[in-house]
C-alpha cells in the first residue's frame, strides 16, 4: 500500500515537473511582455516587474502592422486548413474503402511531399506562383500551405477511416444510401476526433510557418504574424518587449483552439497513429 502511494506521488511530482518545464517559456514570455525596457536587460534578471506595464501591447496593437498581420494569418490559416481538410477527407476515404490498381504506390507517394525538405521545393513553388500571378496573394499562400499539410492529413484520416467498421457502411448502402451519403451520414460523424486532429495539425502548421511566408509574401497586405515578429528586429537592435507582447498575441488562437478541442485532438491523434 505504501509502495502504491509512493508511486502515485512520484508520478504526480514528475508530471508537475514536466508541466513546469513546458509552461515556463510561456510564463517568461508573458512576464517579459509587461516589463519596462530597462528591466528586460537587467542582470541578474528581474523575475517579475516592479511596475507592470501594458506599453508593449499598446505599441504592438496601435503602432505596428501586427493587427493586419494577425488578420492575414487568420484568413490564410483558415483557408489552407479548410481546403486541406476538404481534399483529405475524400482522398483518405478512397484509400481506406476502395481497391484499385496501384493503391499502395499512390498512398506511399502521397507522403513524398512530406519528406522533401523546404529548400528543395521552395524555388519550384515560387516559379509556379509567379507564373500564375499568385505571389503576394492570399490564394498563393493558401495553396502552398495546403500542399505542405495535405500529405500527413490524408495519412492520418486514412488510418482513422480504416478503424471504423465497414459493416456500418454496408448496412447503410443496403438501406439505399449512396456512397456520398454514407460518407457524410455515417463515416464523418464517427470520425470527428480524427478530423479535429487534422484540423489542429493543419492550422498550427500554417499559423507558425515562416520560410514560405517570407518568400511568397513580401507585401504588407499579405504578410503573416511570424514575419511581423521578425520586423521588430533590426540590424542594431531587437525590441524584446514588443516581440514578447506580439508573441503572446500570436499564441492566443492556438491556445484557444487546442484547449477547446484537447480531448478530441488527443483521441484522434492516438487512433490515427495506432489503427489502420
Amino acid at each position: 500500500m505504501r509502495r502504491s502511494k509512493a508511486s502515485f506521488v512520484l508520478i504526480y511530482v514528475c508530471a508537475a515537473l514536466v508541466a513546469a518545464v513546458c509552461l515556463f517559456p510561456f510564463l517568461w514570455m508573458w512576464v517579459s511582455s509587461i516589463k519596462e525596457l530597462r528591466e528586460l536587460y537587467t542582470i541578474p534578471p528581474v523575475w517579475f516587474p516592479a511596475m507592470p506595464t501594458l506599453e508593449n501591447y499598446r505599441a504592438v496593437l496601435f503602432e505596428s502592422n501586427v493587427p493586419r498581420y494577425f488578420l492575414n494569418s487568420l484568413i490564410i490559416s483558415f483557408g489552407a486548413t479548410g481546403l486541406a481538410l476538404f481534399i483529405a477527407i475524400f482522398a483518405a476515404y478512397g484509400f481506406a474503402r476502395f481497391k484499385f490498381r496501384g493503391k499502395t504506390f499512390y498512398q506511399s507517394f502521397v507522403l513524398i511531399g512530406q519528406l522533401l525538405p523546404t529548400a528543395a521545393i521552395i524555388v519550384p513553388l515560387f516559379v509556379t506562383l509567379r507564373t500564375l500571378g499568385l505571389v503576394n496573394t492570399y490564394l498563393g499562400l493558401i495553396l502552398v500551405y495546403m500542399i505542405i499539410t495535405l500529405p500527413l492529413a490524408v495519412w492520418m484520416l486514412t488510418s482513422y477511416f480504416r478503424s471504423i467498421p465497414v459493416e456500418l457502411e454496408e448496412a447503410a448502402i443496403i438501406d439505399g444510401s449512396s456512397r456520398i451519403g454514407v460518407l457524410f451520414r455515417i463515416t464523418l460523424p464517427l470520425s470527428i476526433p480524427g478530423i479535429i486532429a487534422v484540423l489542429v495539425y493543419s492550422f498550427v502548421t500554417t499559423w507558425n510557418e515562416f520560410i514560405f511566408a517570407l518568400t511568397f509574401a513580401t507585401d504588407s497586405s499579405v504578410k503573416t504574424l511570424p514575419i511581423g515578429l521578425a520586423e521588430f528586429t533590426t540590424e542594431f537592435n531587437t525590441d524584446w518587449g514588443a516581440v514578447m507582447a506580439a508573441s503572446m498575441i500570436m499564441t492566443v488562437p492556438i491556445a484557444v483552439l487546442f484547449l477547446s478541442m484537447q480531448r478530441m485532438f488527443v483521441g484522434g491523434m492516438t487512433a490515427g497513429a495506432t489503427k489502420g
